[in-house]
C-alpha cells in the first residue's frame, strides 16, 4: 500500500490507540478512519440531546436498560442513568440473607463521588486532557462507547437464530467491564457489543451517539414546565400541605398511595409526569426528597412537605402507572374525605406496628371513603403490584393464575367496607410482613399472620352467616357496579400474566377464565400494603418469602369471595379444581376454615354449569357500553359479527381455539402486525399457562398441567414484554390462521415463524419494534411507555 499522506495519518491514529489506555485493542484501521470522522467531520456544533440522541437511546438502548434489572444496572432512561455508570451487583436477588443498600437513581445518590462509593463504575471517560485533547479521550476511554464499537465491528448473523453459545436468559451471569478490563472483556466476548443480542445499530444512529460521547453528553433538555402546569402545582401543593389534621392525615393516606404514580394533569402534554414526593423544603424552593426506602418509613423531620417533583426520565411501560389529577379530582377528595363529619383526634405514629398497617393507621378516617378512594382507581391500583418496582414481578405474580378477572364488594355492603369501629376492632389481625423488615424468620407466617388471619377468616364468617338466602339477581347487588365513581370502567378488570409480569385491563375480556377474584376494602388496601408501599425490592430472601406467602393469603381470600356467589353443591368441586397437583401443597400450611362451604348464600342457579352461568350474569352488570364491550370475544349476534367483526378479526379470533400442551411452543406474549392498504392493525397473542404450584414459592413453575394452556387473542397492543414479532400482509391472514392452526411440533412452529416470525436476528427487527412502538403510542397517548425487549425470543 503507498505509504500517502493520508494513509501515514491513519496509521499513526492506529498505533496511538494501541499504545494508549492499558490495554491492547482490536480497534480496526477501517473503523478508526469512520469513528474519528464522525468525531472531527463538520463544525463543533453540540448535537441535540433531544432532537437526535434520545430518539436512538430510546429506541435502541432503553429497551433493555430502562428497568432494575437493566443489564449491570445500567440505566439509560436520563443522562444521570449514564452517568451514574454499571454495577455488576443484581438488584435480583432472592437468595440475599441481608438487605442491600438501595441505589434508586435521582434519591440514593446524586454525585459521580457517591455512585462509586455505592460500587458503580463510570461508562465514560473520566480523564481531563487539553480542549484538543477531550473529544478524543472522551471515546477512548469510554466503556460506552467501546462496547457500541465492538458491536459494529463483529456484527451478529443476519438470518437464523442466535447461536445457542449466546446466554440471553435472563438470569445469565452479568459481565460489566470495567476500562481497565476490557480488552479481556472483547476477546473472551467479541459479539457481545451493544445493542446485545439485536441487530446492530445503523451507521446513522451509531454516529450520532459516537458523536455525543465525544462531546461529553450534552444536553439540551430545558424542562421548562408551562405557566399552566405551574398553576396546576401551586394549587395542589398548597391543598396538600394544609397543616390541620385532616389535611395532614390525607396527605400522608395518599403519599402512601401513589407512590408510584406518574402524576398526569388533566389536559397538559400527553408526556408530562409529576412523582408526589416528601421534600425538606416548602413549595417554591428547589425540591430536596426525603430518600426513604418505604413510603410509610420515619421521614426523620418534624416538618416536611408534599411536593410535585418533575419526572425528567424516558418513560417504560413497566414501570408507568398513570394518576390524573384535575379539578375534578380535587372535588372528589373533598366530597369523601372533607364534608363527611368526623374528627381526627391525632396524627399516626410512624413506628413500623402502626405505619405498616395502614388498617392501624389511617383508622379514624372513614372507611366507605378509603374504599372509594380505592375503586376509584381500582385499575391503578392493581397496576402498582403488577407492574410497580418488580421488574421481574414473581414474588407478587407466581401467587396468581395467568388469567382471570377482577370485580369488587359494593361500598354498601358488608361492614368490612363502611363499618369504622368494626376495622378498627379487627386491626390487629390485619398486621403485615412488613411489620417484621428484613427478618429471616420466615415461620412468623405459619404462626403469627396465618393465625392472625384464621382468626379474622372466622369473623367474617359470622357476618356471612347473617346474610339471608337471595337469588342470583339480587346477588348483583353485592357487586360494585361503578356509580358514584371518578371511572365507571374501573368496575371490572381482567388480568393476563405473562411469566414474570402481567397486563391489566379494564372490562371482562377474553374467554371465561378458570377463576375470578372478589376484592373488598380490607384485601385491595393490604395487597397495596403489602407489594408496593410495604415491598422492598433491595430486601432480603425472608422478606421476599413473607411477602410471597402473605399473598397467598389474600388470592384465597378474594378467591372464597367469589365462590360465596356459588352453589354450595359445585363451590368445594371448583375449589379443589383450582388446588390440584403442587398447588394442593397449600393446603397442608393454611387450612381454611371450612363453614362456610356449607353455608348457602346465592340460590336459583337454572343450569349444571353455576360458574358459566354466573359469569354471563356479571356480562350483564359490568359490560354496559361500548367503553367496556370486548368485540373481538363477546361478538356473538348476527348483527353484530356484521357491523363489527372484519375479515381479520374473524382469522386472528380463530387462534382462541388452540388448546394444550402444542401451545408450549409460543411465546407468553407476541404482538402480531397485518399489513393493510391503510391503517395497519396490531394484535397480541397471549399465552395462558395452566399453573398448579403457584402457592408454594420453593417449587419449581414447570411442574404443571400443559394440556389445559389456553391461546388469548386482544385487539391492539398488551404487555411492557414483548416475546416475539409476527408480520403477515391483509391478504395472507386466512392462510396465517391456517398455518398457526395446524402446528402440531417445534419443527412445524419453526417452518412458521420462517415465514412471519421477524427473528432477533432479522435485518427488519428495528423496524417492526419501532412500529410496534409507535402503533402502542397511539393507542394510549397518555398511558403508553418504551417496551422492553429482555424477554425477546431466540426462536
Amino acid at each position: 500500500m503507498p505509504i500517502n499522506k493520508f494513509n501515514l495519518i491513519i496509521i499513526i491514529l492506529s498505533l496511538i490507540i494501541v499504545s494508549c489506555g492499558g490495554e491492547k485493542e482490536t480497534f480496526t484501521t477501517k473503523q478508526a478512519d469512520i469513528d474519528y470522522d464522525i468525531l472531527l467531520r463538520g463544525d463543533n456544533k453540540k448535537i441535540s440531546y433531544v432532537n437526535k440522541v434520545r430518539p436512538v437511546l430510546e429506541k435502541r438502548c432503553i429497551v433493555c436498560h430502562g428497568c432494575y434489572d437493566a443489564p449491570c444496572q445500567l440505566k439509560m432512561t436520563s443522562i444521570e442513568g449514564i452517568k451514574r455508570g454499571a454495577n455488576p451487583k443484581s438488584v435480583y436477588d432472592g437468595e440475599r440473607l441481608t438487605q442491600a443498600k438501595p441505589t434508586r437513581l435521582f434519591l440514593d445518590a446524586h454525585t459521580d463521588e457517591e455512585w462509586r462509593k455505592k460500587g458503580f463504575h463510570s461508562v465514560l471517560n473520566e480523564n481531563t486532557g487539553t480542549e484538543n485533547e477531550i473529544a478524543e479521550n472522551n471515546i477512548r476511554h469510554s466503556v460506552l462507547y467501546k462496547m457500541l464499537r465492538l458491536k459494529q465491528l463483529n456484527p451478529q448473523p443476519k438470518v437464523g437464530m442466535i447461536d445457542d453459545s449466546f446466554d440471553l436468559s435472563l438470569s445469565r451471569k452479568q459481565t460489566c467491564p470495567t476500562l481497565d478490563k476490557f480488552g479481556e472483556y472483547e476477546k473472551k466476548f467479541p459479539t457481545q457489543g451493544m445493542p446485545f443480542g439485536m441487530p446492530n445499530l445503523s451507521d446513522e444512529e451509531y454516529h450520532i451517539l459516537v458523536k455525543w460521547i465525544s462531546q461529553g453528553l450534552p444536553d439540551d433538555s430545558n424542562n421548562v414546565i408551562p405557566q399552566s402546569t405551574l398553576s396546576q402545582i401551586k394549587k395542589w401543593e398548597t391543598f396538600l400541605n394544609k397543616r390541620d389534621f385532616k389535611h395532614q392525615l390525607f396527605s400522608r393516606y395518599l403519599y402512601e398511595h401513589l407512590i408510584l404514580g406518574h402524576i398526569h394533569f388533566k389536559n397538559a402534554n400527553n408526556r408530562e409526569f409529576f412523582q408526589l414526593v416528601r421534600s425538606y423544603t416548602p413549595p417554591g424552593q428547589a425540591i430536596k426528597v426525603i430518600a426513604t426506602t418505604r413510603p410509610f418509613d420515619n421521614p426523620g423531620v418534624d416538618k416536611f412537605y408534599y411536593r410535585l417533583k418533575y419526572f425528567k426520565s424516558s418513560i417504560v411501560d413497566k414501570t408507568h402507572v398513570v394518576y390524573e389529577f384535575s379539578d375534578k379530582r380535587m372535588k372528589r377528595y373533598q366530597e369523601l374525605f372533607f364534608t363527611e363529619d368526623y374528627n381526627i383526634t391525632k396524627l399516626p405514629s410512624y413506628s413500623p406496628e402502626i405505619a405498616t398497617n395502614p388498617i392501624k393507621a389511617f383508622a379514624e378516617m372513614p372507611v366507605n371513603s378509603r374504599y372509594k378512594f380505592l375503586l376509584d382507581d381500582s385499575k391503578f391500583f392493581i397496576e402498582g403490584f403488577i407492574k410497580g418496582p418488580v421488574c421481574r414481578g414473581q414474588v407478587a405474580l407466581n401467587v396468581i393464575e395467568d388469567n382471570f378477572w377482577v370485580l369488587f364488594m359494593s361500598p354498601e355492603k358488608l361492614r368490612v367496607n363502611n363499618d369504622m369501629q368494626y376495622m378498627a376492632q379487627m386491626s390487629n389481625t390485619l398486621n403485615l410482613p412488613a411489620q417484621d423488615g428484613n427478618t429471616l424468620n420466615i415461620f412468623k407466617i405459619w404462626t403469627k399472620y396465618w393465625n392472625n388471619q384464621k382468626k379474622y377468616m372466622a369473623s367474617r364468617q359470622g357476618d356471612y352467616e347473617k346474610i339471608a338466602k337471595i337469588n342470583l339477581d339480587q346477588a348483583m347487588q353485592y357487586l360494585w357496579d361503578g356509580s358514584d365513581s371518578m371511572d365507571k370502567n374501573n368496575r371490572s378488570l381482567t388480568i393476563y400474566r405473562h411469566f414474570d409480569s402481567a397486563s391489566v385491563k379494564q372490562g371482562l375480556l377474553g374467554d371465561y377464565p378458570e377463576s375470578a377474584w372478589v376484592l373488598d376494602y380490607p384485601i385491595l388496601e393490604r395487597i397495596h400494603y403489602l407489594l408496593v408501599a410495604g415491598y422492598d425490592v433491595y430486601g432480603n430472601v425472608g422478606h421476599q418469602l413473607n411477602t410471597r406467602i402473605y399473598m397467598d393469603f389474600l388470592r384465597m381470600e378474594a378467591e372464597n369471595n367469589f365462590l360465596a356467589f356459588i352453589p354450595v353443591s359445585h363451590r368445594k368441586k371448583l375449589q379443589d379444581s383450582w388446588y390440584v397437583g403442587i398447588r394442593q401443597d397449600v393446603k397442608k400450611y393454611f387450612e381454611q376454615p371450612k363453614q362456610w362451604l356449607n353455608h348457602e348464600v346465592v340460590e336459583g342457579y337454572k343450569t349444571e354449569d353455576p360458574q358459566r352461568e354466573l359469569y354471563m350474569k356479571l356480562e350483564e352488570r359490568m359490560v354496559t357500553s361500548i367503553d367496556n364491550f370486548d368485540y373481538l370475544n363477546r361478538c356473538e349476534s348476527e348483527k353484530c359479527k356484521k357491523t363489527k367483526i372484519t375479515d381479520i378479526d374473524y382469522h386472528i379470533k380463530r387462534l382462541d381455539k388452540i388448546k394444550g400442551k402444542i401451545l408450549q411452543v409460543f411465546p407468553d406474549v407476541s404482538y402480531v402486525k397485518v399489513i393493510k392498504e391503510k391503517n395497519n392493525q396490531a394484535y397480541t397473542l397471549i399465552r395462558n399457562k395452566a399453573y398448579k404450584n403457584i402457592s408454594f414459592i420453593l417449587d419449581s413453575v414447570e411442574k404443571r398441567d400443559r394440556s389445559l394452556d389456553t391461546l388469548s387473542v386482544y385487539k391492539g397492543i398488551l404487555g411492557s414484554y414483548p416475546n416475539f414479532f409476527y408480520v403477515v400482509r391483509e391478504e395472507n391472514i386466512e392462510k396465517f390462521a391456517d398455518t398457526v392452526i395446524a402446528i402440531r411440533n417445534r419443527d412445524d412452529y419453526e417452518r412458521f415463524v420462517s415465514i412471519y416470525g421477524v427473528r432477533r436476528t432479522s435485518s427488519k427487527f428495528w423496524k417492526e419494534a419501532d412500529w410496534f412502538n409507535e402503533a402502542f403510542a397511539k393507542q394510549d397517548p397518555i398511558g403508553y411507555g418504551i417496551f422492553d425487549l429482555n424477554r425477546y425470543n431466540n426462536r
